[in-house]
């Protein structure tokens, strides 16, 4: 345990408390002239805190590119779509099924279900977006083989309409989960047992300091032989943007971890995976025309036997810019705050606090300083699981 005159922090190398549960990812992040997630008039999205206009990217910009890294991570695929039954029509039709016959079979799935989980779209669609494992296409796919020939003789008739494959098989399908889902979770309450509590948390992230719009005038030219009287561009427009340092915030529930996952072994992977992913993703909107790929200035992380504590606080007060810019005084306040943070709560609910970054300093209020970003990763998931193995309970 280490004291820096203004706050105790719990090193790596500490006695781990009984039942660490959070993890705790805090982030801070420069990106340049860019918009990664805009609004519906295509500005970059805005929120106001501390009595000044921030830029904001929203938490499901940043959960998305986070969810896609960590499932390429972990070799598990899900998809989030509202044409279930059009895919499994799909399927079929490879297969040598009559396209009307293989139509009927997409929404069968759907139809019985004897649910309120209805169809759109002529039947190609549902009318609630579903979050399923990949392999769910080909498995329902595999259970109208099984019932083609009742399928056959309903094609054209009333009996269509109704349902007409085995109802709990299909539940089994819907109710079935893989790594992603259990992280990030699933709504869907018109299958009984087939909703999922998320384990991930992630907060809007915002700039540590005000931030206003700017506008960017552009032009297309035709490429095609342009006559003397005709040398203006083919397209004119604005566009608009904004640059900063963002301040970025999640939490991983140990416990509903636990839950969705009841093997340590996959729980520490997907643990891994998701705080690797989250530090190292971004939105891509607009990337072909401003190529933002930075990575974060400073990650510190800490997991926590007590609650999740975000220090989003700590820039309540926006950052004031000076002949460093911005970065350099968002990592001193952040620094700061998390002292006062730990001077109140204590160190005894901190299993793991560390940091690493861009920065030679070691930030006494944000724990051991580490090398790089995988080994910090490598400390917290430590940390989260202790060596004992224990399945959580």
């Amino acid at each position: 345990m280490t004291t820096n005159g203004t706050a105790t922090v719990t090193t790596a190398a500490e006695a781990v408390p009984r039942n660490p549960r959070f993890l705790d990812l805090h982030i801070l992040q420069t990106l340049p002239f860019s918009n990664v997630n805009r609004d519906d008039l295509g500005s970059p999205k805005t929120v106001t805190y501390g009595g000044s206009t921030r830029t904001r990217v929203s938490s499901q910009a940043w959960k998305r590119p986070t969810r896609l890294a960590v499932e390429t991570q972990i070799g598990e695929q899900a998809q989030r779509t509202r044409r279930l039954p059009l895919q499994i029509a799909k399927v079929l039709t490879k297969r040598g099924w009559p396209e009307d016959l293989a139509e009927l079979a997409g929404a069968q799935v759907i139809r019985s279900t004897e649910s309120k989980l209805g169809l759109d779209k002529g039947d190609r669609s549902t009318a609630s977006l579903l979050f399923l494992p990949d392999t769910a296409v080909e498995a329902l796919a595999a259970l109208a083989e099984e019932n083609r020939d009742k399928l056959k003789k309903a094609l054209g008739t009333k009996a269509a309409e109704k349902p007409l494959l085995p109802k709990e098989p299909i539940h089994d399908v819907l109710r079935s989960r893989n790594g992603s889902i259990a992280l990030f979770g699933r709504m869907l309450a018109e299958i009984p047992g087939a909703g999922v509590d998320g384990a991930v948390q992630v907060a809007h992230a915002f700039t540590t300091h005000s931030t206003s719009v700017q506008a960017d005038f552009f032009t297309a030219v035709d490429d095609v032989d342009q006559w003397a009287t005709d040398a203006g561009s083919a397209h004119m427009n604005t566009g608009e943007y904004s640059s900063g340092v963002f301040y970025r915030y999640a939490t991983l529930d140990l416990d509903d971890l636990a839950k969705n996952i009841s093997d340590t072994g996959t729980a520490r992977e997907l643990a891994t995976a998701f705080a690797t992913a989250f530090i190292q993703s971004l939105p891509s909107a607009k990337k072909t025309s401003t190529a933002p790929h930075s990575i974060p200035d400073l990650v510190h992380v800490v997991v926590r036997s007590d609650r999740p504590v975000s220090l989003a606080a700590a820039f309540e007060e926006p950052v004031r810019a000076r002949s460093a810019g911005w970065g350099r005084p968002s990592r001193v306040a952040l620094d700061a705050y998390a002292a006062r943070v730990a001077k109140l709560l204590g160190s005894s609910g901190v299993a793991y606090s560390a940091h690493a970054g861009v920065d030679d300093d070691e930030w006494k209020g944000l724990g051991t300083r580490i090398d790089s970003y995988t080994a910090l990763v490598v400390g917290a998931v430590t940390a989260a699981w202790p060596e004992s193995g224990s399945i959580r309970s």
